[in-house]
């Protein structure tokens, strides 16, 4: 498909790819500010050198039925297991796809064990927060050597936050951000993690990646639902080590320009 908006205005051709497949999976044209909307993120990402290292991502708003939401930006598409794919009662193109903090989840079909122990990164952009406790992405626990995972606990007022490690970073005050929520890691001895707008440092030592695929919504442990969220997730990614502050700020670009454009 050759996009038009404006002259001197390009597409660029994996923003014209994605879009195209996701026009196919809705069985419609996308409106052109949603279009531009995701040409200027994955314009931005690159020229912020940021692109090639996510390697698994959804933009989960958007599209106009849930099928075009869990097309792939990056990567492989995910598996999604108990949303409604028929009635799209579980996705609005606005604030996203939401959990039922029971049994929704997606298998991203990509393995934790594809990444380096240090060189890593995780994230997603929340619209609706977690009411109670549930992970928003990762595998593992607290108990499995080399967990990743990202999830809030609201009956104790904190985030979660582990990157490839044992122990966990539980900012206080911190279960109700919404937004951009992530971690990286670029070294053995630290992480980064960011919400609300702040990057603050992870002290723990990484270890060998956990095996088995990551989950969204939800953590996988040995392949079974681990704490699902009941929140509602507008984006994911999964990659190597990269710089969150700009992903936020692409990724909030992205998801306000795709609210203003669809009526």
């Amino acid at each position: 498909m050759t996009l038009v908006w404006k002259p001197g205005y390009s597409f660029d051709s994996d923003a014209s790819t994605y879009i195209d497949a996701v026009e196919t999976a809705d069985g419609q044209a996308l409106e052109t500010g949603v279009r531009v909307a995701i040409n200027d993120f994955v314009l931005g990402c690159k020229q912020d050198e940021i692109w090639d290292a996510i390697k698994a991502s959804c933009i989960l708003a958007g599209a106009r039925t849930t099928n075009g939401a869990l097309v792939p930006l990056v990567g492989t598409a995910p598996t999604p297991n108990n949303f409604d794919l028929v009635g799209d009662t579980d996705y609005d193109r606005k604030t996203g796809l939401v959990g039922d903090g029971s049994t929704k989840y997606l298998d991203s079909n990509r393995n934790n064990n594809l990444a380096d122990q240090n060189d890593n990164s995780l994230g997603v952009f929340v619209n609706t927060a977690e009411t109670s406790v549930g992970g928003y992405a990762g595998i593992g626990t607290g108990a499995i050597t080399g967990s990743n995972h990202i999830g809030s606990d609201n009956n104790n007022g904190y985030l979660f936050f582990r990157s490839m490690s044992t122990a966990a970073q539980l900012p206080s005050g911190a279960a109700a951000a919404t937004g951009f929520i992530g971690i990286s890691r670029s070294l053995s001895s630290s992480f980064t993690y960011r919400f609300s707008g702040q990057s603050n440092p992870g002290n723990d030592v990484s270890q060998t990646p956990a095996t088995g695929n990551i989950y969204i919504f939800a953590r996988n442990v040995s392949d079974a639902i681990n704490v699902p969220t009941n929140g509602r997730l507008q984006f994911y990614f999964i990659g190597e080590s990269l710089d969150l502050a700009a992903l936020d700020t692409r990724v909030s670009n992205l998801i306000t320009a795709i609210g203003a454009a669809i009526p």
